[in-house]
């Protein structure tokens, strides 16, 4: 347990390239790959605005999306959300957010679930750190936030400029130089973004 990087305000328990995790997710399959035992560019981005601009979440219910180790609803509650929610479909996140968010003393309530695949939740900002990875998750999550939109939750995505990123939607906010994790073992510095998520038609700003 340690600092985040870019977020000295946060303590995470993470795993370094040494921890052995993902040689128990190799064995295991069920396991699966620890994403959320890592911290990574977009939700270090993310997670750093929230904190330098608490007025965006501030008595707002919040859903963190993808939420891994919890760090984006951290911050938010931290920025002074009402509820947060942190949803993810690893069963192993679940108990990695609430142990967080114990260690940085804040409410988060931890949700094992795909968003994209039910109703849009009753919350007033949707956030997503670093989802677009994969080109049928980006079109799946996309699909999902244009549904958030129509229904007048707002949408915030970080993300370190990845190839899946619908960027004719998106009107940066901030950047932040940083270390993106996604690589394990490859602690490459990287410019990580936050973008507003708009409605089609309307051109970015």
């Amino acid at each position: 347990m340690g600092p985040v990087p870019t977020l000295p305000e946060i303590r995470l328990h993470t795993a370094g390239p040494r921890s052995g995790l993902w040689r128990l997710a190799k064995r295991d399959e069920a396991f699966g790959p620890p994403y959320w035992a890592h911290t990574w560019g977009g939700g270090l981005a993310l997670a750093r605005y929230l904190l330098d601009t608490p007025d965006i979440v501030a008595g707002r219910r919040v859903l963190d999306m993808g939420a891994g180790s919890g760090v984006v609803g951290i911050a938010a509650a931290r920025a002074g959300a009402r509820d947060v929610v942190a949803a993810d479909i690893d069963p192993y996140a679940m108990a990695a957010i609430e142990l967080n968010a114990e260690t940085n003393a804040v409410d988060v309530l931890p949700l094992l679930a795909d968003p994209t695949a039910g109703p849009v939740p009753e919350v007033d900002v949707v956030l997503v750190g670093d989802l677009y990875y994969e080109p049928e998750l980006a079109v799946r999550v996309t699909a999902f936030l244009d549904r958030c939109l129509a229904s007048n939750v707002g949408v915030l995505i970080g993300d370190p400029w990845r190839d899946f990123l619908p960027r004719s939607r998106l009107r940066l906010l901030a950047e932040y130089p940083g270390p993106d994790f996604s690589a394990i073992g490859r602690r490459e510095r990287s410019t990580n973004a936050v973008f507003s998520f708009e409605p089609p038609g309307r051109p970015p700003q």
